[in-house]
């Protein structure tokens, strides 16, 4: 078991992390499931964007701000989804 403290390296994600099992690894030939990092940082740029973008827009309206703002919060949200995305891409993690 590696020591939780020590940042894990390229190799010891390709090889899989303790504790980890994949149940359809293998299955009729099929390569073994892997993170879909890169995916759910598109999504996630998309989310920012479109969500800023129509929180603004409806912002410039005179329908009730609420719609707005909660449209505001969840830019913020996938913003700080970027941030972990980019940082966990940066460590080294597969996807």
């Amino acid at each position: 078991m590696t020591d939780p403290q020590k940042p894990r390296s390229q190799p010891e994600y390709e090889r899989g992390l303790p504790d980890y099992h994949d149940p359809t690894a293998g299955f009729a030939g099929a390569r073994p499931a892997q993170s879909a990092l890169t995916l759910r940082l598109v999504l996630a740029v998309f989310g920012l964007v479109v969500c800023i973008a129509g929180g603004l827009a409806w912002l410039a309206t005179d329908l009730p701000t609420w719609p707005g703002v909660v449209l505001l919060v969840l830019g913020a949200v996938a913003a700080v989804d970027i941030v972990v995305i980019v940082r966990r891409k940066a460590r080294g993690e597969p996807g």
